[in-house]
């Protein structure tokens, strides 16, 4: 069964960090193009980070950029999104999801929640 489960949200402060870890099982991640999504209140969902699988290629939205790093562990089967310099406009639910082809594969959410 194919499985990616998010962990890591939570409550931070402006300035804070946080790190998202979403593990995966059913499947092998370093065969995948891996993501970030995320939902904001009221707003629609947004790409937030990419991980290529070949060649381990990055890339991030604009809001994001210098702040946000995705990463992969191949051993442990897992994707991470290092979060730093958290703005309250941060705030959403973040969604791991996994990419080959026609298949895609999403995780079930964790909240991030920054106040100012």
């Amino acid at each position: 069964e194919v499985q990616l489960v998010e962990s890591g949200g939570g409550m931070v402060q402006t300035g804070g960090s946080l790190r998202l870890s979403c593990a995966a099982s059913g499947f092998t991640i370093s065969r995948y193009a891996m993501n970030w999504y995320r939902q904001g209140p009221g707003k629609e969902r947004e790409l937030v980070a990419a991980l290529n699988s070949i060649g381990g290629s990055t890339n991030y939205a604009d809001s994001v950029m210098g702040r946000f790093t995705i990463s992969r562990d191949n051993v442990k089967n897992t994707v991470y999104l290092q979060m730093n310099s958290l703005k309250p406009e941060d705030t959403a639910v973040y969604y791991c999801n996994a990419r080959r082809g026609p298949m895609t594969y999403w995780g079930q959410g964790t909240q991030v929640t920054v106040s100012s």
